[in-house]
């Protein structure tokens, strides 16, 4: 198994894939999270590459390779400015891929756990190539993570640097990144939920209320959803394991 740093217009990134593998291998660009960099989560990648999927492991802006030694409150009121920029930068990935050769057809998957899994939503929102997707600790709401968030930072009396009008643009701003309201871009891509029922950073609800509405409307064939009852905010060995299994399963 070859691991490769490489840096694809100015993105850091981890390339990780046997020497055999050619322009018909299945890709899955994996997203990290927050405070958090590529090379954590190669547990993923050998897992994928070990069944038969080529991988990349970017760097999200101000993380990693690309960090500016921001304090934790300095990058908490940068996190959805991190989060957008990233979903740009899955398509430069995208672009790249085809860009060298290394990948002659749409066979790829986008997956990534906390932030990356945040990501990965709000790809699926708007990027119809995505072949299948794995959402680890994720939201399928961006507009109510954002307001929960801002509650949180209000309860424990923290101010925040702009006013609430100016809270409210932003949180406007993400609207066209929900999960929720774009079923007809996503609606034929297998993708797989994890999430601990104890996760106090992104609620179970941000991810499950939505899901159960799916069933409810039997509207749910394509997904899958797994749940742990004393999870937190870490994917369980378990965990890892059946979401890159679903990923390598469906770019089979």
């Amino acid at each position: 198994m070859i691991v490769k740093e490489e840096v694809w217009e100015s993105i850091p990134l981890l390339h990780v894939y046997e020497e055999e593998m050619d322009e018909h291998t299945p890709v899955v660009i994996f997203l990290h999270g927050f405070l958090s960099a590529k090379e954590h989560n190669l547990h993923y990648a050998y897992q994928l590459v070990e069944k038969g999927i080529r991988v990349l492991l970017p760097d999200a802006i101000l993380h990693g390779k690309r960090s500016e030694n921001l304090n934790e409150n300095q990058m908490n009121m940068k996190f959805w400015e991190i989060v957008l920029q990233s979903i740009k930068e899955v398509h430069t990935l995208h672009e790249q891929l085809k860009f060298k050769n290394i990948i002659v057809h749409d066979q790829i998957g986008i997956a990534g756990t906390s932030m990356g899994g945040i990501v990965t939503s709000g790809c699926l929102a708007i990027y119809q190539w995505i072949k299948t997707a794995g959402i680890c600790m994720g939201t399928t709401s961006y507009t109510k993570l954002a307001q929960y968030q801002v509650e949180l930072l209000k309860a424990k009396g923290i101010t925040l640097p702009i006013v609430d009008e100016q809270q409210q643009a932003v949180i406007a701003k993400l609207a066209p990144f929900n999960f929720e309201e774009h079923e007809d871009v996503w609606k034929q891509c297998p993708i797989i939920f994890w999430h601990g029922e104890k996760d106090a950073v992104v609620p179970f609800n941000m991810s499950h209320e939505y899901y159960e509405h799916l069933v409810e409307i039997n509207s749910m064939k394509q997904i899958q959803y797994i749940s742990e009852p004393k999870a937190g905010h870490t994917v369980s060995r378990e965990g890892m394991l059946q979401v890159t299994q679903f990923l390598a399963q469906h770019l089979a």
